[in-house]
Order: C-alpha cells, then structure tokens, then sequence
C-alpha cells in the first residue's frame, strides 16, 4: 500500500507539474502559441502518467479491481485537465482532412506532442532514479529497459489498436448525446475498457505519441514493426469509425451527418 501512495504522488506530480505549466503559460501566451503549449503539457502529462502505470502494473501484482479503477481515475484526470488537447496525432491529421487546420500549423501541434512525449521519458527516468519504491529499484537494475510490449503476434496487436481506437473514435464523435456531467465518465469508462481487453496483446495505447514514449523503447521489435502496430492500427480504426459514422450509416439511412464532433485523445 505505501507503494500504491508513492505511485500515485509520482502521478500527482506529473500532473501538477503540467498544470503549472498550462496556467502559466495562459498567463503570457495566447492564440496558436496557447494551443501549442497546451498540446505539449497535456502530452507530457499523458505520457508520463502511463510510464509509472505501466511500470506499477508490471512490477507490482496490483489485481484486477485496483487496476482497472487506478486507469479510471487517471483518466478521468486527464480528460477534465487537458482543456481541449488532444495528446494525439491522428487528431491533427484529422483536423488537416477536414480542412479545419493547415498543414503547417497540424505539423507544429504533432512537432509539440512528440517533444512532450520525449520529455515525458527523461522526467520519468529522473522519478525512477530516486528509488521511491522497490519498483522503482528494480527498474533501475535493468536500466530502466523495457522488454517486448506485445503480447500477441504484430496482426493481432494491430488490430487489438484498431479496435481500440475505433471504440474510443465512436465514444467521442457520440458523448454529445449525453448530458453534459456523464460524458467525461462516459469516455473515461470506454477508454479503461479497450485497456483491461486490449493491454495484454498490444498494450492498448491506440495512440501514436503515446506509444512512441511508452513502448517504443522497449526491446523486442524494430521500429517498422512498433510503427505498423501503433501507427495503422489506430489510423485504420479513426478512419474506419469516420467513415461508418459520417458516410456509410447517412446514406444508410438517408441523413447527412451523426452531429457534433469530438476529436479523440
């Protein structure tokens, strides 16, 4: 339990440490240079969160029931601090399609999010380093490495990262539906069960930024192959749940849109 509390004070930190970084930043910039800054902090704080969620998982037998409610409240943390970032490439890509940002300004965003994501691996070696825990210690005898992150061959991890961010696309372009208090939950409840069904074969991160801070480093598998998983799966997923949401089920059935949309994180 002592561990648990300096796991989640390792958490806490990253999290207050990215908001100081959003309020300040809200103090002096503003306009598109707010939108960069806001992008790497919550990048940061993403990333840096689910390093020390994965080492506790890996080294610490926490059970079923801790973990799937430690993912729910991180998320949940995530979702009302992050302020309208996505944390995601795929989002700026999608944004670049619907012509509701240029290719420069989408380039600086996912520019933003990978330096965040690379940052996020330092601060979380500097946490490590200080031993706070035995998990920490016996990371540290490794060298902090990580070893293969797939649990399954390259196909099924790609398409367990298909299926995830196919989910978690469908759950955002829909939460409008929702009243307003539920839809946070509501994401936060989709996106902590593609991770309990989808971590033990790909590590469920559906996200490419992400997964380069997370799992690239990690032993096991070139880059190409990382890059086939965790970059076209969760590409294929985002389309496909585009294309069915907006195209296929309109002309189904006769109506030209499925309403306000929400990118994914």
């Amino acid at each position: 339990m002592a561990d648990l509390h300096l796991y989640l004070a390792a958490v806490a930190a990253a999290v207050l440490l990215s908001e100081a970084l959003r309020r300040t930043s809200a103090r002096f910039l503003s306009g598109v240079y707010w939108v960069y800054l806001l992008e790497a902090a919550a990048t940061f704080q993403l990333c840096s969160c689910t390093h020390e969620l994965k080492l506790l998982g890996e080294m610490t037998p926490l059970g079923p029931a801790l973990g799937i409610t430690l993912t729910f409240v991180v998320t949940v943390v995530h979702l009302f601090t992050f302020r309208g970032a996505t944390c995601n490439p795929i989002a700026a890509l999608e944004s670049v399609c619907r012509g509701a940002s240029g290719v420069g300004a989408a380039a600086v965003v996912v520019a933003c999010q990978f330096a965040a994501a690379i940052a996020a691996q330092f601060f979380a070696a500097a946490v490590w380093s200080l031993d706070l825990f035995e998990a920490h210690v016996r990371h540290q005898r490794f060298g902090f490495r990580c070893f293969d992150p797939l649990g399954g061959t390259l196909l099924e991890a790609a398409a367990v990262e298909l299926g995830c961010a196919f989910a978690v696309q469908a759950a955002a372009m829909h939460a409008h539906k929702l009243d307003e208090n539920l839809r946070v939950p509501f994401i936060a409840t989709v996106i902590t069960a593609m991770v309990y069904t989808g971590g033990s074969i790909s590590g469920a991160m559906f996200n490419p930024v992400l997964a380069f801070s997370v799992q690239f480093p990690c032993s096991g598998h070139t880059y190409l192959e990382y890059c086939f998983v965790y970059w076209l799966g969760p590409v294929l997923g985002v389309a496909s749940c585009i294309l069915l949401f907006e195209k296929i089920i309109p002309f189904l059935s006769g109506k030209s849109t499925v309403g306000p949309q929400k990118k994914t994180q």
